[in-house]
């Protein structure tokens, strides 16, 4: 059915607000929320409520600034320090692994195509195309998985998955442009694609970079007088390095993901608040992404080609991306067997092939609609395989480290500078600690922890030395730091607790 803007701009906000809750019930029990988004779109489709929406164009223009805003904010909550152990294997993974991923896959399509699943039939080169645009793994499900489940693991490889998965886009996105005019231009030569495959990685790597830092120092100088638009101006930034970087030859999400690297490994002013904004921004262009590319698959379209996908993915799973993880970090003997294991299982697909997939459906590409719909049945089988099981086989491997408790201020919206190091938590006063009196000075504080605020009964308050603490006031407290925040707790006989709100 077509609709009006109106009822648009209604039907979408529906969508978002289930997409919010379902997406919160759906972590609960360990499915992705990215799933869930697409499934939510899915249902909304032609096949479902009815919603038509069949324009590729879109899809990969919302695409496109999603990634971008994905990379930009994954680069910058990326800590410099924790990456630079495995940028070497991080970067062996995101173009030899991915070039080994795409001509694997591609050969098995081949094969498979043309003796088992003879009613799909795919000459060489649109079977290479197909391994190609599948062969990275998606930034937004690794950074969404890994963070949303706050999985800490041994030997660097939340780091290694996230540096790859934001670096491996490029390759894939050179390999899928360059066989589309291979496809098209049978004399495209090859010397062509390399320079083109070799401009844009150096372009790419060193105009994020570049641009990146001069960023740094243009946004410490300018004087807005709003501050919520250093927000905006990160925004305007991000867009530029894509745009520039893509107009003079350059990868632009290769520029994109440095350049938000380097500027939040960097200081500049109102760096926490613009860092909360992308991080919400994340989650929004996350939804809108998933319900758009869920809104343009047909489910009915799926089935024809759900055999040979489904062995295609199996294939991806256990042979090809095991195999390219194996060869890639070959020489790194300090990984272990059950790193590169787990580094194997973890090559998540989701957004990033199916919006790679609308490339050739735009251009024209033969069966491109086909290629579209195995892609789409991928995605959402490794998101229901490996998506739902990462926290599962990191513990059953015994990679997982303890994740340190997070105390976070539920009553009290505060914020230290990052200059700052002293640490913030608050307390809710129980009746063991009035034991010796109810007045603040009767507490048993620690001589580096400081009662700054007091919250009662929905008001605050800034409590003096003879202030009457009574049982359910929340206090915020400030220390030096961590170690005198526990000795603050262990003084007030409290415990390191996430007591609910009043």
């Amino acid at each position: 059915m077509t609709i009006s803007t109106e009822l648009f701009l209604l039907v979408a906000s529906v969508m978002l607000f289930f997409s919010l809750l379902i997406g919160k019930t759906g972590h609960k029990y360990g499915v992705p929320t990215l799933l869930l988004f697409l499934m939510i779109g899915i249902m909304a489709g032609t096949d479902g409520l009815g919603l038509e929406f069949n324009s590729p164009r879109i899809t990969q223009f919302i695409g496109v600034i999603a990634l971008n805003i994905i990379l930009f904010s994954g680069g910058m909550d990326t800590n410099l320090y924790e990456i630079k152990p495995i940028v070497p294997q991080g970067l062996v993974l995101a173009t030899i692994g991915v070039l080994i991923t795409a001509i694997l896959t591609g050969f098995f399509i081949y094969w498979t195509t043309n003796h088992i699943f003879t009613s799909v039939s795919f000459t060489l080169l649109e079977s290479m195309l197909l391994g190609s645009i599948m062969s990275s793994t998606d930034s937004a499900s690794v950074f969404s998985i890994l963070r949303s489940k706050g999985l800490s693991l041994k030997e660097n490889i939340r780091p290694l998955l996230e540096f790859e998965s934001g670096s491996n886009d490029p390759m894939a996105f050179m390999l899928t442009i360059v066989l589309i005019q291979l496809i098209q231009t049978p004399d495209f030569s090859t010397g062509e694609a390399v320079f083109m495959f070799f401009r844009q990685l150096i372009l790419g790597a060193v105009g994020g970079l570049f641009l990146g830092k001069l960023s740094v120092k243009i946004i410490n100088r300018i004087n807005l007088d709003n501050d919520a638009l250093y927000s905006v101006l990160l925004l305007t930034i991000m867009f530029f390095l894509f745009g520039f970087t893509s107009f003079v030859g350059g990868n632009g999400y290769l520029a994109v993901y440095a350049g938000g690297l380097l500027i939040g490994n960097h200081k500049f002013v109102h760096k926490r608040s613009s860092l909360k904004f992308f991080d919400g921004l994340t989650w929004l262009f996350q939804i809108i992404m998933f319900l758009t590319l869920g809104l343009l698959v047909n489910p009915g379209e799926l089935l024809p080609i759900a055999g040979v996908a489904l062995l295609i993915g199996v294939f991806m799973l256990l042979v090809s991306r095991p195999t390219a993880v194996f060869i890639s970090l070959s020489p790194f003997r300090k990984l272990t067997f059950k790193a590169r294991t787990y580094v194997s299982w973890v090559g998540l697909r989701g957004a990033v092939p199916i919006i790679f997939a609308t490339y050739p459906w735009i251009e024209g590409v033969p069966k491109a609609k086909m290629l579209f719909n195995i892609v789409f049945f991928i995605t959402i089988l490794s998101l229901v395989i490996q998506g739902t099981t990462v926290g599962t086989v990191a513990h059953w491997m015994k990679l997982s480290l303890p994740t340190p408790k997070k105390r976070k201020l539920r009553e009290f919206d505060v914020e230290f500078s990052d200059e700052i190091k002293s640490a913030m938590s608050e307390i809710s006063i129980k009746e063991e600690f009035l034991a010796n009196g109810s007045r603040l000075m009767d507490i048993n504080v620690p001589d580096k922890t400081l009662v700054a605020m007091v919250k009662r009964k929905g008001k605050y308050f800034i409590p003096r030395g003879n202030t009457e603490l009574l049982v359910g006031d929340r206090i915020l407290v400030i220390t030096d730091d961590e170690k005198a925040l526990e000795e603050t707790y262990q003084s007030m006989k409290g415990k390191l607790s996430e007591t609910p709100p009043l």
